[in-house]
């Protein structure tokens, strides 16, 4: 059986075009000739992230990014196929997270398996998370230090603007002054402790006496504390004399004494009584004194004369 040129013209283009299709598809991380399982996962942002990029489990490959598309026309969110090519159970709840798989910046999907009994079926679109990058960690760490710094800027301007108000022209000789009389006030707290300091020891020997007296002082009220408990004791029992005696009586017996002495006087001032008419008639007084008068020139006449009025018989 003879073969035609045509026909192997057409088997060899025939093969040519399935290595093709298939070394396109070897290079875009698809195998034809495996099972292959195709997830989903959709980011706010794969910066880094490339077709073919390995897809791993617990630190193993098993699989790759088989594309990358925005999700609709004019969305910004990113869809990502993801081609797993060893079987593997992944429950539903399982999450896809891009990370940093090399510090020169390369990125792959780790997936972290949930604890769903559930599992995800090919096609299903799976949980997303991004790793923070190290620009984002470094910016988050400083922050913190900036905000600080930013309030310590501010801080330093305010001082800066106290300082540069308080040595202006006008407060600047003022400043001079406070200077000085802090200075003296420093010179006459020195002299004051030299001269407490000369006091102390030119008394030296006198506070050293006043000490011992108060030692001695100390130790006679130790010695008679006795005595003192016993003293405190009496004023206990006289407070507790005095509380029982029937002070509200006495009081109001002094009261009522108070106040018929102040009737007895407003009567005297109102010249009731001999005692009142006393103190408020002149006639009376006149009359006593005219008495009081004559009453001493008998008396006197009675001494100069007293034959005139005691008349001796002899027998």
């Amino acid at each position: 059986m003879k073969i035609s040129k045509e026909f192997i013209i057409g088997f060899v283009v025939t093969v040519a075009l399935i290595l093709l299709y298939w070394g396109f598809n070897f290079l875009k991380g698809k195998d034809i000739f495996s099972n292959e399982i195709i997830y989903y996962s959709i980011y706010k942002d794969v910066t880094g992230l490339e077709k073919s990029n390995p897809v791993l489990i617990n630190g193993l490959e098993i699989g790759r990014v088989r594309d990358m598309r925005f999700t609709s026309p004019g969305a910004t969110d990113v869809i990502v196929e993801i081609l797993i090519k060893t079987p593997v159970d992944i429950p539903v709840n399982s999450i896809s997270r891009i990370y940093s798989s090399s510090i020169l910046g390369s990125k792959a999907i780790e997936i972290k398996l949930g604890n769903s009994n559930e599992l995800a079926q090919p096609g299903d679109t799976l949980i997303s998370q991004t790793e923070e990058s190290i620009k984002e960690a470094v910016s988050r760490e400083l922050q913190p230090l900036k905000l600080k710094a930013e309030n310590l800027m501010n801080s330093i301007d305010t001082v800066m603007t106290m300082l540069e108000s308080l040595f202006d022209k006008t407060n600047r000789g003022n400043f001079g002054k406070s200077v000085e009389h802090i200075a003296n006030s420093f010179e006459n707290l020195e002299n004051t402790t030299a001269s407490l300091d000369t006091l102390m020891n030119s008394q030296k020997v006198r506070i050293a006496e006043i000490l011992e007296n108060i030692e001695s002082i100390s130790l006679s009220l130790r010695a008679n504390q006795d005595n003192f408990n016993n003293i405190m004791s009496n004023f206990s029992d006289l407070s507790d004399t005095l509380a029982k005696m029937q002070v509200t009586e006495t009081l109001a017996s002094a009261n009522k004494a108070m106040n018929e002495f102040s009737e007895i006087a407003a009567g005297i001032n109102n010249g009731e009584g001999s005692l009142g008419m006393l103190v408020k008639d002149d006639s009376l007084y006149i009359h006593l004194q005219k008495s009081a008068r004559d009453l001493n020139l008998l008396l006197e006449d009675i001494r100069k004369n007293p034959k005139k009025y005691v008349k001796v018989s002899v027998f």
